[in-house]
């Protein structure tokens, strides 16, 4: 079974971490003035927005390289609906602008990408969170 791990530690002289993937980072932050936040990176909120549209862009250029398609522009926007306290995420609406180079409808790409988005389905499944001590 896949696994994809990540690390996080404090940004050193802030109250900020470093989230680390292999060679890539992200700091994530709260934003200025809130709980000790400088507003330094990205919050959870915006990261599960990208999260969840990142992946939706990658699984559309998967499916557009295996049908032999090349996407000449693309762009996502996803607005994440949050309500309660503590906060919660309550949905996700993905608006998508994609341009294929041969001039063809996006559509069939887009609905594949809607039904395969590993981050997209597994959201409305629910995931159990563990939360222990130790890294």
């Amino acid at each position: 079974m896949p696994v994809a791990s990540v690390s996080l530690t404090n940004l050193p002289g802030t109250e900020a971490a470093i989230g680390r993937a292999g060679s890539h980072c992200i700091i994530v932050d709260r934003p200025e003035g809130k709980a000790g936040g400088l507003g330094l990176g990205f919050n959870g909120a915006q990261l599960l927005a990208l999260a969840i549209g990142g992946c939706f862009c990658n699984d559309l250029r998967y499916i557009a390289h295996r049908r032999g398609l090349g996407i000449a522009s693309l762009a996502v926007r996803v607005d994440l609906s949050m309500e309660g306290d503590p906060l919660i995420a309550t949905g996700a609406d993905l608006a998508v602008r994609c341009t294929l180079e041969d001039g063809s409808d996006p559509g069939p790409l887009i609905d594949e990408a809607r039904e395969s988005s590993m981050v997209g389905c597994s959201l409305p499944r629910g995931i159990p969170v563990s939360v222990g001590q130790g890294v």
